[in-house]
């Protein structure tokens, strides 16, 4: 992951790497939810999806999860600049 751990990454695949790296099955949900959401709702629902999933994975730890956590961070910020 050298190099690649720097890269901010789009948000549904945050949910997605949360889905096959975060050890937590609570966290796992919120990410399915988030992922179900999205695609019903598309666009209008990244904030809000990306502000749970960033919430919930608040007690997920390492390089993987900082990235992750970061990249939603970024995100958010975006949209209320």
């Amino acid at each position: 992951m050298s190099g690649d751990g720097d890269r901010t990454l789009g948000v549904v695949e945050c949910f997605h790497i949360v889905l096959r790296q975060c050890p937590s099955g609570a966290v796992h949900q919120v990410a399915e939810q988030g992922l179900a959401a999205i695609e019903r709702g598309g666009g209008e629902a990244l904030a809000e999806q990306a502000f749970l999933l960033l919430s919930a994975a608040r007690g997920w730890r390492g390089p993987r999860a900082d990235q992750v956590k970061r990249s939603l961070e970024v995100f958010l910020a975006e949209r209320q600049a």
